[in-house]
């Protein structure tokens, strides 16, 4: 009993890892592990009861948090874009740019998964819709199966770091920070991974050209009379396009000179696409035939995605809207943008809401439990047992961030993000604040690392989605004729293992260059606090009549 009462908190906390372990539901494990321990701690005096008082308050707290509103609006809008075709159509059309290339249709997957990662931000979406259209094909063509299947579930999973990321909402929440500076703090470091994604599939094309054939010319889309494929007119409508965009904006900068860098590229890529869209409708209206169906192709489809993006964080981020509102108007971009593609119909539209609640439920109950745990957890000292543990960790701030990588990185094989982000996040938030790292940052990294759950062997969830759309017997092709194996979980497995070595290194870039996520805070206004002045004649200062709003007159 002695040694119960001088280590229940590490008990509990060991007891609830336990539960997770045997299966059981996370939301529940996590309630009934701070109600049954809080009436432990209350029978052994080690926790006053008045504490539980306070939980209808905070219960009611989660369900009045405006900020959580945000994962409703965007999880509907990942859903409805799901079903609006948009995918398929961007998969088709950067296919047919990179496809001449080795490894082209690798680097149209992920070029594709961070631009859904940036309008659907969810990972499920992506993983199977780029399974069901960008697998077959590859494999058609003779893509290295393992490299096929781990390019397709690693860029699903942009979907967790790139705005607007559900995960990155859940993380501001937990650590009390704005959500526009998360997106801010993350969205260098999911550019990043896109980018390390599309040279490691450069580096295979250099020394193992075999894995990443170039598609075949009749496999390369429509060509002109003279056998172009229409590069042309597509660099030409790029180049008009970067011109006005730079005049325009140079236009613009001049009366405008204190703005923030985010803000300035989303103007720049405003006046751009608003450029090239205008010379593409003015080609199609007016029959010039200026440019290439490659080109027009081109500016139709990804036009209306970008300008989503746009309408989402361009307005975040200048501004104009906060996350729940800019989430809200993303909804209703997505069910304009499946209308206008003749995608939409009532039983889509009731399957996306009933998805949408689920999830919501789904986080709300999982917070409620959290909330539960972390009352009575605080209430018998197990945030000061977690705070000791850790600021003894040898190596100080480095020290404690590289446990604290290493940690997430292990439970990443058990628990997904969300079950991640309640439960160890507010235990090592308090420790992070007062060791004075900056939580933006921190939540970034824990961000980047809780990445890796989707594609860890055996429990990550990118590979059972990708495992429920890969064949899984043997097919004859229907373009080819040719028989076509199937993709075993064994191929799936090891195709992850290159990407999470990828997200391994970029958690260690995160770590070591935080630059590339503090850079939000450059912008921020700069106060001189020596130039700061309280009211001098009263502490309340004066009202509008001039009389002292402490009682008094001037």
């Amino acid at each position: 009993m002695e040694f119960i009462v001088n280590n229940l908190a590490p008990v509990m906390f060991f007891n609830l890892i336990v539960f997770l372990l045997f299966g059981f539901p996370v939301a529940f494990s996590l309630a009934a592990t701070g109600v049954v321990y809080g009436l432990v701690a209350i029978d052994l005096n080690l926790m006053s009861p008045l504490l539980f008082q306070a939980l209808p308050q905070r219960i009611f707290g989660i369900v009045g948090n405006d900020t959580l509103l945000a994962v409703p609006f965007f999880t509907f809008m990942g859903l409805i874009l799901e079903r609006s075709g948009m995918a398929e159509d961007l998969l088709d059309t950067v296919g047919r740019l990179f496809g001449p290339l080795r490894g082209g249709l690798a680097i149209a997957v992920v070029f594709v998964g961070a631009l859904l990662a940036a309008t659907t931000g969810v990972v499920s979406a992506s993983v199977i819709s780029m399974g069901l259209i960008s697998l077959p094909i590859m494999l058609r063509y003779g893509y290295d199966r393992r490299l096929a299947t781990g390019v397709i579930a690693a860029s699903g999973t942009l979907s967790q770091i790139i705005p607007p990321s559900l995960v990155l909402i859940v993380l501001a929440d937990q650590l009390g920070r704005s959500i526009g500076d998360m997106y801010r703090g993350a969205m260098v470091p999911g550019m990043l991974l896109a980018s390390a994604y599309m040279a490691y599939v450069f580096i295979v094309a250099v020394f193992r050209p075999s894995y990443v054939p170039a598609l075949p010319p009749e496999a390369r889309g429509e060509v002109d009379a003279k056998g172009r494929r229409g590069l042309r007119s597509l660099l030409v409508l790029t180049a008009i396009g970067a011109a006005v965009a730079y005049f325009g904006a140079d236009y613009y900068f001049r009366s405008h000179t204190d703005i923030p860098v985010d803000e300035r590229v989303v103007i720049i890529l405003l006046f751009w696409g608003c450029a090239a869209l205008a010379m593409a409708l003015g080609n199609r209206l007016l029959h010039l035939g200026w440019l290439s169906s490659l080109a027009e192709q081109v500016v139709f489809v990804m036009i209306p995605p970008l300008a989503l993006i746009f309408l989402v964080l361009g307005t975040i981020f200048i501004g104009l809207a906060t996350p729940t509102e800019g989430g809200a108007m993303g909804a209703v971009g997505a069910l304009i943008m499946a209308v206008s593609r003749g995608r939409f119909s009532m039983q889509q539209l009731r399957q996306a809401m009933e998805s949408t609640a689920r999830l919501t439920c789904f986080v709300i109950f999982i917070l409620v439990g959290s909330t539960i745990f972390s009352l009575s957890f605080r209430g018998i000292n197990g945030d000061l047992w977690v705070e000791q543990l850790l600021l003894h960790v040898p190596g100080g701030e480095l020290g404690f961030l590289i446990v604290v990588s290493l940690i997430t990185f292990f439970l990443a094989f058990f628990l997904d993000f969300f079950e991640l982000a309640f439960i160890i996040v507010p235990l090592l938030g308090p420790v992070a604040d007062k060791m004075g790292i900056d939580l933006i940052w921190f939540g970034v990294l824990l961000a980047v690392n809780m990445q890796t759950s989707f594609v860890h062997p055996p429990f990550g969830f990118a590979l059972f989605y990708l495992r429920s759309v890969a064949p899984k017997e043997d097919y004859h092709d229907r373009v080819t004729g040719q028989l076509i194996k199937k993709v075993t979980t064994a191929e799936i497995y090891w195709g992850s293992i290159p990407f999470i070595v990828i997200q391994v290194l970029m958690v260690v870039a995160v770590l070591t260059m935080p630059g590339m996520v503090t850079h939000y805070k450059s912008d921020a206004p700069q106060v001189n606090p020596d130039s700061v002045t309280f009211g001098q004649d009263s502490a309340y200062g004066l009202d509008s009549y001039g009389a002292d709003a402490g009682g008094g007159f001037q």
